[in-house]
């Protein structure tokens, strides 16, 4: 049996992803993350989920924060001038006391919406007016953050351990296709509920374990788009990136990341030296145009969207990350005996390369398909 030993460096993150789409119940991944649970400090945990709201799919369903239910009227407001709210409810939450020793949980509710016909602006997509609702509410609504905001998918996080998050959303009563989850150790960003990981913008989603010493400069970047970075942590900056070069952009997958987790300048040359000259120019060209897109720092991340889950490190792996497959599942984790305690006997298990992308898509998607719509 391979060894199941990760030195412990901060954070934990955990993914699984059914390529045939069958649904997957929330107590695996509850297990997965919560077998992590020293690789955080208490201070944030959280899970996002994919085919969840099958009945309801046809909608963007809107996850909120509420610091106080007081709020909901005016988010209410916001979101009623640009959709038709087809369903509105708090999200079921169950008492855990452990929770209210830290901080008061908040209030969540749900919006299950549809744009208006009339309410998108000149040259504006659907998806346009559903990221500028987001960062509306979440700059101008005074105690209340958007959590997530895609079709059949959800957000679930707070101030607290894996299995508390877990327990308080009761997310062993969902089921769904992807999951991704997340247990954080918080360093130089405060730990609150809406600074939890995962972030999301539309169906993207990400975990992330390290630092993104390049907030700054990304940051500004994304700003210049329009995106508003008002979480107080340095990852929220990477879903509105991957939102950016991928939907907005419609960069290949594999560009993007080239573009977040750039070579270094000896390995672009080095292509051109072995003879791999499509590969040099296009690397290039990515290093060269987005440079400010580039995640510089220690990482691991995990990205979700409704096709499936990426994983990657930074250029020089200083954060663990293993790959596992069983079947028509793929596992990504911060550590071996994370997988292994849902899944004891995989067929194949592995380490990704430094800055290599492990892309695990739904059966039915091909790499070279998987881009964004004209």
């Amino acid at each position: 049996m391979a060894c199941c030993y990760s030195e412990m460096s901060g954070c934990g993150l955990s993914g699984i992803v059914n390529r045939n789409g069958e649904a997957i119940s929330g107590k695996f991944i509850y297990e997965s993350i919560s077998s992590m649970k020293e690789r955080g400090n208490g201070m944030g945990a959280g899970y996002a989920a994919y085919g969840i709201y099958p009945d309801m799919k046809e909608f963007y369903a809107f996850h909120v924060m509420l610091d106080d239910i007081d709020c909901e009227s005016e988010v209410n407001a916001v979101l009623s001038r640009s959709f038709k709210i087809v369903k509105s409810e708090m999200i079921p939450t169950k008492s855990v006391p452990s929770l209210y020793k830290k901080t008061k949980p908040p209030v969540f509710y749900r919006y299950f919406v549809e744009p208006k016909e009339d309410a998108k602006l000149p040259m504006e997509t659907e998806e346009d007016l559903v990221v500028r609702v987001v960062m509306t509410i979440n700059e101008k609504v005074k105690g209340a953050y958007v959590i997530s905001s895609g079709k059949n998918m959800g957000a679930f996080k707070g101030v607290g351990h894996p299995d508390e998050i877990g327990d308080f959303f009761e997310i062993k009563e969902y089921k769904g296709y992807i999951w991704l989850a997340h247990t954080r150790f918080p360093t130089n960003t405060p730990g609150w509920w809406g600074g939890a990981h995962p972030f999301t913008l539309l169906d993207w989603a990400i975990v992330h374990n390290g630092e993104i010493t390049s907030y700054g400069t990304n940051k500004r970047y994304v700003e210049m788009y329009g995106y508003k970075c008002t979480l107080l942590t340095d990852t929220e900056v990477a879903a509105y990136l991957f939102d950016l070069l991928f939907r907005k952009h419609r960069l290949p997958i594999r560009a993007v990341f080239m573009a977040m987790a750039s070579p270094f300048w000896k390995d672009i040359e080095h292509y051109r030296e072995i003879g791999m000259e499509k590969i040099y120019t296009m690397a290039k060209m990515i290093r060269t145009v987005y440079s400010s897109a580039m995640l510089n720092g220690p990482f691991a991340m995990l990205f979700a969207f409704k096709d499936g889950v990426i994983g990657f490190n930074d250029r020089i792996k200083l954060r663990p990350f293993v790959a596992a497959e069983k079947g028509d599942t793929v596992y990504m984790a911060s550590e071996e005996s994370a997988i292994r305690i849902i899944c004891p006997e995989p067929d194949r298990v592995w380490m990704p390369k430094a800055g290599e992308p492990v892309i695990a898509l739904l059966n039915h998607c091909k790499e070279e398909d998987v881009c964004y719509p004209a």
